[in-house]
């Protein structure tokens, strides 16, 4: 999964850039056109484009998440969807579904302060992680957390023998703060309810990284602390070399896509 992820993204930026060039000009007549055409007073469309527009490149990329998991929320709400819910959108390993639990309980929240949290998180993050990685590395490495992270939590819970359902994207989003706190160790960091008291995102991180890790090794049920870890120790470990043994090395994938891609343009004589 997390290959194929990678590999989606790489052809993703390579069509995105490839699309960017070829609507240079088509962007520059229609702005032109737009001065020269009568504007619509209260356009909603031009409400929400204008809206999108001021975004950061980091909030447009996780707002679409951010919908998924709302929407799944939505699911949980319904009383004839609850079976389905439990069986694909949480995590166990002694459920009758193993695989796609794994990416779906990422967005997966039955309680509404769960998911706001960790949406808060993630939209804080934003601009950082994508200022960092480039929108389409941030996707991947953000879907192929939420897998790992279920993984070590599954791995965790067999080593235990304790089999409970797991659910919410906290593992994939330790990975994006993670990833940010070891790039920037000093940058400065506060509690949302507590903003006087600041303190250094390496110091954060390393707090992290022991509550889940005394959280893990006491038994404590509070959260899913392995999930957690997984997740926090993904996010250093790409930070650290996974930039440099996977996305760097994309290149042999998107030239064989290019030349794929130029191959079946000749023929279509375009």
């Amino acid at each position: 999964f997390t290959g194929s992820a990678f590999g989606s993204a790489a052809i993703w930026q390579y069509e995105s850039l490839k699309s960017r060039v070829q609507t240079y000009f088509e962007e520059a007549r229609a702005d032109w056109l737009d001065k020269i055409r009568p504007q619509k007073r209260g356009d909603f469309r031009k409400q929400v484009n204008s809206w999108w527009n001021n975004l950061t490149e980091g909030q447009r990329a996780v707002t679409g998440i951010i919908a998924a998991n709302v929407f799944v929320f939505c699911l949980w709400r319904l009383p004839g969807m609850r079976r389905i819910m439990f069986t694909y959108f949480t995590s166990d390993p002694s459920s009758r579904a193993l695989c796609s639990p794994m990416l779906l309980s990422t967005f997966s929240h039955f309680s509404l302060f769960h998911m706001a949290a960790n949406m808060y998180v993630l939209w804080s993050f934003s601009s950082s992680i994508v200022s960092l990685l480039g929108c389409e590395q941030f996707i991947a490495v953000y879907l192929s957390a939420g897998v790992i992270s279920t993984f070590v939590s599954y791995v965790a819970k067999m080593a235990t023998g304790r089999f409970e359902p797991s659910l919410g994207a906290s593992g994939a989003i330790m990975t994006v703060l993670a990833a940010v706190c070891t790039k920037m160790p000093e940058a400065k960091l506060a509690i949302i309810f507590l903003p006087m008291f600041t303190f250094t995102a390496g110091n954060a991180l390393k707090a992290i990284i022991a509550f889940d890790t005394a959280g893990l090794a006491l038994g404590w049920r509070l959260f899913d602390h392995a999930a957690h870890l997984g997740g926090a120790l993904f996010g250093m470990w790409y930070v650290t070399y996974g930039h440099e043994l996977i996305w760097k090395n994309r290149e042999p994938l998107v030239k064989a896509w290019h030349e794929m891609r130029t191959k079946n343009t000749g023929k279509g004589g375009g």
